[in-house]
């Protein structure tokens, strides 16, 4: 063994065992189609923060980094002991950069990597955890076939105890299948031929993995409830599910004690909070939660006090925060990266986004279609931004509906992924289906949305976003891109009619496109091409900021006239062939003019008010956050400054690696070749440059 010092994403340094008889083909981050400022500076020591901030205990090891991987064989015949053919970064998409592959036509493969388990686990239960892997995968420990999974964005969790050598070497095998487009399976906007909005796929281990000690009776999952009148609601779910002592206690400033409790596991006990801060988006107030089991488990949480709801409001049906309508205004966020797809670069990048959404006034974020890392619910807790979540959809080709196993399937993941996430405050409303994609015929979300009440009462469902309603769910959701119709009584058909029973919300709007210079587009050919495809292209800023100035004002106009209580503007970044995002791909280059952002988004808050909403007091980003919380936890770290100024286009990083990408779809355009479209040249236009700056440690070790 060759023991080499290497330096981490974050600057840190770390001693890491290197195998010289390893792969044939080292590691290298491969030159991507558009980078961004984090693309290189990734190291091999990615995502090391703990993944699961809800549910944390000091005994964990992350097995993230480089590992091997062979792209041929089945499971029916897994490699034998040793390294595979190429190294390969977790957690990444095997189609990205980051991963140091950017293999696009590999639909079976293998990951291989060693590990050790220290002697002082030896009287522990050892469990390895996925935090996600698209999309089948089947894992191996020291020969031993232990578990096959299905599904793309949950976290699954092994035993791997009676496996596990202490103190020594041990093996971890992987295999994975991911049919991308030939089944009907949970899948989001992934595609294998992307074009307009639908985009490169994803697949293998994206997200992180991890080994944790615990005893043998441990705690598996919390549920934690906390509403705005102090009622506090918890189940302690246990491996051995018996009845045993479970103390909870709920911490403030300075470590002060809120609340403690004595309950017992597995069933629901409740108790109260006095006087508690509450959880607003312009004042974030998070608790730390300890719970401790007579067996010597001990976790650390979090919570936020808030209660979600609908009611009347001047006669209005309005969603409802801690009793007050709340206007809910964001962007729809896709979460796709240039360099790592569905896996941002890191903490710091991922912060980055919600941070400029903060920034310019938004007090919410729609998660499209895709579920992300845990952390990134976390920084919504903490920035104080309401969180619509997408169930990621089945293919939205309209041809191929679900037959009867794969809606059970469908359902399946859903009600897992409302488990996994429901305890996040931040998290408002849960959206079944989108614009009818994988929607079968009738009325089969009548069904789902009972299921998804039953398992989480105290939050809104959005049963169908854009159209095919049938008048379930909290929400009637309208998606008129040029002209929204967000709770009107005008509507253009197919699109979800008023209904005046239910909230009315423009759940995508606006979809502005402008177009910039090749430096900061996705610079592949059928991207390029599908450019023109974009909703509505502004051939400069100026008809940018006019267009949107329009559709802020039937934003307000609608709300002080009609039923609007909400508005989901298209969208975060670009992505791929899209180019209608508030920034570039590759996050460098800001459209709006922040101050007129910030001033047009506070007057739709002001004519929510006028209708009975409440008067929002929104710090700016770069205010103090009041955080309620343990030493540990830190504010996040300030956007960088977003400058008005000339638009100078960054220069592309030089690659580190081979460019390994197959099939056409990754032919890049060479650089500066005319495409007969608008260039942003230096001097000519206004625009915000992102100014990446050197982050604190966003949360600290919740």
């Amino acid at each position: 063994m060759l023991w080499s010092t290497i330096a981490s994403f974050a600057g840190l340094y770390s001693l890491v065992a290197i195998d010289t008889a390893s792969a044939q083909t080292e590691y290298n981050v491969q030159k991507p189609p558009l980078d961004t400022d984090w693309t290189y500076k990734l190291g091999t020591n990615p995502w090391p923060e703990h993944p699961r901030p809800q549910l944390k205990r000091d005994a964990w090891k992350s097995l993230n980094g480089i590992w091997t991987w062979r792209g041929d064989g089945d499971l029916s015949n897994p490699p034998k002991e040793g390294p595979l053919d190429r190294e390969v970064l977790v957690p990444a998409c095997i189609e990205s950069a980051l991963s140091g592959l950017q293999i696009l036509d590999q639909r079976e493969f293998w990951y291989q990597r060693s590990f050790e388990v220290s002697d002082d686990w030896e009287d522990k239960t050892v469990l390895l955890h996925f935090e996600a892997v698209d999309y089948n995968s089947t894992v191996f420990v020291n020969g031993e076939e232990k578990k096959t999974h299905i599904g793309g964005y949950d976290r699954f969790t092994i035993d791997i105890t009676d496996d596990v050598k202490f103190g020594e070497s041990n093996e971890l095998l992987v295999f994975v299948n991911d049919p991308t487009d030939d089944q009907v399976i949970p899948i989001g906007k992934q595609t294998l031929r992307p074009s307009h909005i639908f985009y490169r796929s994803c697949s293998g281990i994206w997200q992180q993995v991890w080994l944790e000690a615990v005893p043998k009776d441990y705690i598996t999952e919390l549920d934690v409830s906390a509403a705005a009148d102090g009622k506090v609601s918890v189940t302690v779910h246990t491996s051995q599910n018996s009845s045993s002592p479970a103390k909870v206690v709920i911490r403030g400033l300075n470590e002060e004690d809120l609340a403690s409790h004595d309950g017992t596991t597995n069933e629901e006990f409740t108790f109260t909070a006095k006087s508690p801060k509450l959880w607003w988006p312009d004042s974030p107030t998070l608790y730390n939660l300890t719970v401790t089991l007579g067996s010597g488990d001990k976790v650390q949480s979090y919570t936020g006090f808030r209660t979600i709801s609908k009611g009347k409001v001047e006669n209005v049906t309005r969603p409802l925060l801690n009793g007050e309508f709340v206007f809910q205004f964001g962007t729809l966020d896709q979460g796709y990266w240039p360099d790592g797809l569905y896996t941002p670069p890191n903490q710091e990048a991922m912060i980055s986004d919600l941070e400029l959404l903060k920034k310019l006034g938004f007090n919410m974020v729609r998660k499209h279609i895709k579920y992300e890392p845990h952390l990134f619910y976390q920084a919504c807790d903490q920035l104080g931004l309401l969180v619509i979540q997408d169930m990621p959809s089945l293919p939205a080709d309209g041809q191929r509906k679900p037959n009867d196993a794969e809606q059970v399937e469908f359902e399946r993941q859903l009600q897992i992924l409302v488990k996994q996430h429901k305890n996040y405050p931040s998290i408002v409303t849960w959206v079944i289906y989108n614009e009818g994609w994988g929607q079968r015929d009738g009325e089969p979300e009548k069904d789902l949305t009972e299921v998804v009440r039953k398992l989480d009462k105290t939050r809104l469902i959005n049963s169908v976003s854009g159209w095919n309603d049938h008048g379930f769910g909290d929400f009637h959701d309208n998606h008129n891109y040029a002209a929204p119709q967000c709770g009107t009584p005008f509507y253009s058909k197919p699109k979800t009619p008023y209904d005046p029973e239910r909230i009315g919300i423009a759940g995508e709007y606006g979809g502005i496109g402008h177009n910039v210079s090749i430096e900061h587009l996705w610079n592949v050919k059928q991207a390029i091409d599908s450019i023109p495809e974009t909703y509505e292209i502004n051939e400069n800023l100026d008809s940018y900021h006019y267009r949107s100035g329009a559709l802020f004002r039937d934003i307000r106009e609608q709300t002080q006239r009609f039923a609007c209580s909400g508005a989901v503007y298209t969208q975060t970044s670009d992505v791929e062939g899209e180019v209608n995002g508030l920034v570039t791909y590759d996050r460098r280059f800001v459209r709006p003019e922040v101050e007129k952002w910030q001033s047009e988004i506070a007057s739709v808050y002001k004519a929510a008010a006028s209708r009975g909403g409440r008067e929002s007091d929104k710090p700016d980003i770069e205010d103090d956050w009041q955080f309620i919380s343990g030493e540990d936890c830190q504010s996040p770290g300030a956007l960088g400054k977003l400058d008005q100024q000339d638009n100078e286009p960054r220069k592309s990083h030089g690659s580190t690696g081979a460019d390994n990408a197959a099939g056409t779809e990754d032919k890049q355009l060479s650089e500066g070749k005319s495409l007969n479209m608008q260039q942003q040249r230096s001097g000519t236009e206004s625009g915000a440059e992102v100014k990446t700056t050197s982050y604190p440690q966003f949360i600290g070790n919740w």
